[in-house]
This record gives C-alpha cells, structure tokens and sequence, in this order.
C-alpha cells in the first residue's frame, strides 16, 4: 500500500477544508494510506515534510501555494517525488507544467502518473537561502509582489497583480546592475532581472521566451529595461505576444550559477514571495527534484 503525506496549508488562497476531505478521498479509493497535517508556515511545511521522508512514505503531495512548494522542495531534494495540488494564488510552477487547478483532479494525476526529475533554484542573499522552482528576480517584479496585498490575492486572484502593476509600472525606473553569469561580466541598466528555470511567469499568459526548460539544468537571465508607464507596457506586451529577441529593452543570457549586484538596493523575490535586497546569487540544482506528471507526459 502506497503511503502519501498530504501537507496543505489552510491560509492558503483556494485551500478548503472541504476538499481536503476530497483530494484524501482521491488517495483512499486508490488504496493508498494518507497523513493530512495542516501548516499555516513554510518552515514548518518543511519540518513536516522532512519527517515524512524519514518515516519512508511514498509520495509527498503539497496542497498549497508557491511558498509551501518551494519549501518542501527544498527540503525533500529528489528523495521522494512531490505531487502539487494547486491551492495558492499563483501556482506557477504547476501552471508550466500543465497540471490541473481543480484539486481532485490534481490528486488524481497523483494517482495515475510517474515522476520526473526537474531542476531546483537556490537563492542566498539578505533573506538567507531559500530555493525556487520557477524564478527568481530584482526589481519590478519584486516590487509587484510586495505591493500585492495577501488580502487582495485571496478576493481576486491573479487579478490583484494585474490591478497593483499600473501603480508599480508608473513609478518603474531602470537602474545599473552588474551581472555574473558562468563567469562571464555584463552592465546592464534595467528595471529588472529575473533568473528563470521555467518560461512562464505568468503561465500561459506571459512567457520570457521559448526554450526555456525546468530540466536542462541551466537558469535564464532576462533582462529587461524599461523605465515608466508606457516603457513598461510596451515590454510586458512584447513578451506576451511572443516577441522575445534580444534587443534594447530585453537582453537574455544563459548559465548555471548567475550572480546579481545594483547601485542602488533592490527589492527580491522568488516565485511571488519577497526574498530580501539585492545582492544575490542564484545556481542550478540539476535534477533537484521529482514532480508527478501525468504518465503520458
């Protein structure tokens, strides 16, 4: 009998207990045995998650958001393979790839598919080190983030980013970052600078460029300048329409280990949750974690 930890963390944005009692009742028509222990704090979603994988269960599925996910992931490595149940306003990490939103769909998904080894983010910086699956970023995006109420985010979703980033954008302005990639030394005046392992920060909507992969163990930087209102729409245009060209506004480089440095301090996240000031580092973990896909996938 497969045994499943289901961590969920009950503050999340679209975590019911209702349909905690669903996705358990996913599990248990499959014979598998469940532990549901609620957390309502990533570093004790890690704590849990470390137990689990010294009492030897054999999945670890996380019902929450970004911040739960990443906190488990960082946690479990490639021990035990993870299955995301979208539950946060975000989810971007199960938005890349593909998974269903609705809860006891994504449990089936659980059920039914095989794991696959993706690429883990590590940041260290003023906010210590944290891991991330998606991105990692300075600037704008940061500043969005921290602007966006959690109240907001749990009445309107997605759309409170949508409703804070004119705010954020009028005020956007380009400042010098000194930028190490592999090594290699790039000055750059931007607005922000984000270090991607997926494509999509906003899945599907907004995507930095194609050939962007969780698992072909490299980050993407992308730089993109822009100051002001109409600067900053023109660039969030150009990606969601798919025009992803190094030009002025946007320059894109590739490596495992990128290093990130501004006159001035800028505000960082990882994956929609504030991380600190700049500056950081970020590295590649290749094949840092398992997330179950459907096994067609």
């Amino acid at each position: 009998m497969a045994r499943v930890l289901l961590i969920h963390n009950p503050e999340a944005a679209r975590t019911q207990s209702s349909l905690v009692q669903s996705i358990c009742g996913v599990f248990k028509r499959a014979g598998w045995s469940v532990e549901a222990p609620g957390t309502e704090h990533p570093d004790r979603s890690a704590e849990i998650a470390d137990q689990g994988v010294s009492a030897g269960v054999d999945v670890i599925a996380v019902y929450g958001g970004d911040g739960t996910v990443n906190a488990v992931a960082g946690k479990v490595g490639s021990q035990v393979p993870i299955g995301l149940i979208p539950g946060g306003t975000g989810n971007l990490l199960a938005g890349n790839l593909r998974l269903p939103r609705n809860p006891t769909q994504a449990a089936r998904v659980i059920v039914k598919g095989a794991p696959r080894s993706i690429d883990l983010g590590r940041l260290a910086g003023s906010g210590g080190v944290r891991h991330f699956t998606v991105a990692c970023g300075a600037g704008f995006d940061a500043e969005l983030m921290a602007a966006t109420t959690g109240e907001a985010k749990r009445r309107w979703g997605m759309g409170a980013y949508v409703a804070t980033a004119w705010g954020v954008m009028a005020a956007n302005e380009a400042v010098k970052y000194r930028i190490v990639v592999d090594g290699a030394n790039f000055e750059v005046e931007a607005a922000s600078v984000i270090v991607a392992n997926c494509g999509e920060i906003i899945p599907p909507f907004l995507r930095l460029r194609p050939g962007i992969l969780p698992d072909d163990g490299l980050l993407d930087v992308v730089v993109l300048n822009a100051t002001g209102m109409i600067e900053s729409a023109a660039v969030l245009w150009q990606l969601a329409t798919g025009q992803t060209a190094d030009n002025g506004r946007v320059k894109h480089i590739r490596g495992s280990q990128v290093s990130v440095e501004s006159d001035m301090p800028r505000p960082v996240e990882l994956d929609g949750e504030p991380a600190g000031m700049t500056p950081f580092t970020a590295q590649v973990i290749k094949g840092g974690i398992r997330v179950i896909l459907p096994a067609h996938g």
